[in-house]
């Protein structure tokens, strides 16, 4: 199953839409396909699209799916990561009046370069993101909340 969330930006984000329904459709995505769509109203016969979730809802289809395809924040991605998911990261960009600024592709870049992540920066190849994916083995994502608490405990005690 892929699981594809847009966020709880009020802006619309139809054009990652346009790219997986596109897929569906040329026979690429052949599974299951579950939207969290946010403010983002569109009309599938092939995806199930929901506005949003519960949160029992949203981290059963997240720990059910085999693929994320995501936007480019920092909250889906990390919560995808602990839970050891394949993502696809498509930024939400301002020329396109998806977000207010283009921080989602530094997200992404970093991510990407560091191997935790997949990046789509160009929608037409989805195709060619979706086959990187079947092979991908992203890299474990490692807490440092232990070191932070450490160094807050520290701080504190020494102050």
């Amino acid at each position: 199953m892929i699981f594809v969330t847009l966020g709880t930006q009020d802006k619309n984000f139809t054009r990652l839409l346009d790219a997986v329904q596109k897929q569906i459709d040329l026979g690429n995505i052949k599974e299951k396909v579950i939207v969290q769509s946010g403010y983002t109203k569109y009309e599938s016969k092939d995806m199930e699209i929901h506005d949003l979730l519960t949160m029992a809802d949203f981290n059963k289809y997240m720990d059910k799916c085999d693929l994320l395809i995501t936007h480019g924040g920092v909250g889906s991605i990390n919560d995808a990561l602990r839970r050891g998911k394949k993502i696809i990261a498509a930024p939400r960009l301002k020329k396109y009046k998806e977000h207010t600024n283009d921080h989602q592709l530094q997200i992404i870049d970093t991510f990407s370069k560091q191997g935790y992540i997949l990046a789509l920066y160009d929608f037409d190849k989805l195709d060619e993101v979706l086959e990187k994916a079947k092979t991908f083995k992203p890299k474990k994502l490692k807490s440092n909340t232990k070191n932070f608490i450490n160094n807050l405990k520290n701080y504190i005690d020494n102050h």
